[in-house]
């Protein structure tokens, strides 16, 4: 069993928009996770489906220290953060239901986020694979001399055992390139314990060797998140070159919709649930006399709201013609 550390505690040195701001954050993921575990039990959403639960924290406190013109490279774990970086709602779901309405107009799913908009990249299915893609797009940032933004890159810590992994990072060090690699260590590579599967498991250490600066942060702790975020992408754009941070966290659901949950006790999962971001936050915040009950409440009840109000526009939502599926699958005529 992985014992949970003491949760977070003491005054939040945050100023108070910024504090709500982030528990609002964290509450839209939850309930929009919560609300498509339920829509694909009913078979509303198909395919694969990879929940954020508990993690919300690391999300929260990481977009909120990027600028609009930051690239953001994400996992096939990446509705929160496709949520916190602009998409609408609305968009995700009809885009984890199929439709045409959705981000990636319904060809995606869940795993295949994609808005250029906000310039979220996309979420990738492999493990590792979005690694190269954010040091090309950082590369490319350089060529074009956008030097004003970086690319971050989030990634659980089972991408770590992948060559990809080792190979991006040692470009991005050789050539300094404005890549802000986000580890999200939540223990288990899918079922397998960090621990089983690696002889190294200070992840930091695993990124000094490549001589990238590295920095460690309790994510499922928003305000530590954001912190070491801020620390990161600074460091980034000031031209040093890449920068690592592992945010230890915890999923409090199954890997996926199909995944048995046998490699880890339920005492242990109710263990790490007492250190909730939300809660825990929430009661800091209630603490130091920043938050009322009434006003929390009230950030559950417009969450709820947004959620409905996405998931009746998924209803809504159309299907793409078939004369259409051939669209796009090859470039045009020079």
């Amino acid at each position: 069993m992985i014992a949970a550390p003491a949760p977070p505690s003491g005054p939040v040195p945050l100023e108070r928009g910024l504090a709500l701001r982030l528990l609002a954050d964290m509450v839209r993921i939850r309930r929009m996770e919560e609300k498509s575990a339920e829509l694909y039990g009913a078979g509303k959403i198909r395919g694969f489906l990879h929940l954020y639960v508990g993690e919300e924290a690391v999300a929260a406190g990481a977009i909120r220290a990027l600028e609009r013109a930051d690239n953001v490279v994400a996992t096939y774990r990446e509705h929160g953060h496709a949520l916190l970086r602009g998409t609408p709602m609305t968009a995700i779901m009809a885009e984890m239901y199929g439709k045409q309405e959705g981000c990636s107009r319904g060809r995606g799913g869940s795993m295949h986020l994609f808005d250029a908009r906000v310039r979220l990249v996309g979420g990738n299915a492999i493990v590792a694979g979005g690694l190269p893609l954010a040091a090309g797009l950082a590369l490319a940032d350089r060529m074009q001399k956008r030097t004003a933004c970086i690319t971050a890159c989030f990634f659980g810590e089972g991408a770590v055992a992948e060559g990809a992994f080792h190979e991006a990072m040692n470009l991005a060090a050789l050539w300094r390139l404005p890549v802000l690699f986000c580890c999200e260590n939540n223990l288990y590579a899918m079922g397998t314990a960090l621990e089983r599967s690696e002889s190294q498991t200070d992840l930091c250490a695993k990124a000094a060797a490549y001589r990238v600066h590295a920095i460690r942060a309790d994510g499922m702790d928003v305000v530590a998140a954001h912190a070491a975020a801020q620390r990161g992408r600074a460091y980034v754009a000031s031209g040093e070159g890449p920068c690592f941070i592992e945010f230890q966290t915890y999923r409090f659901r199954a890997h996926s919709m199909f995944d048995p949950e046998l490699y880890r006790d339920k005492a242990e999962v109710e263990q790490w649930k007492a250190r909730g971001p939300i809660h825990t936050f929430s009661a800091r915040l209630k603490a130091q006399g920043t938050l009322t009950e009434a006003q929390f409440l009230e950030i559950e009840r417009a969450a709820d709201e947004e959620v409905a109000q996405a998931v009746a526009f998924a209803e809504a939502g159309t299907w793409e013609p078939v004369a259409a599926l051939a669209r796009d699958l090859y470039a045009g005529a020079p």
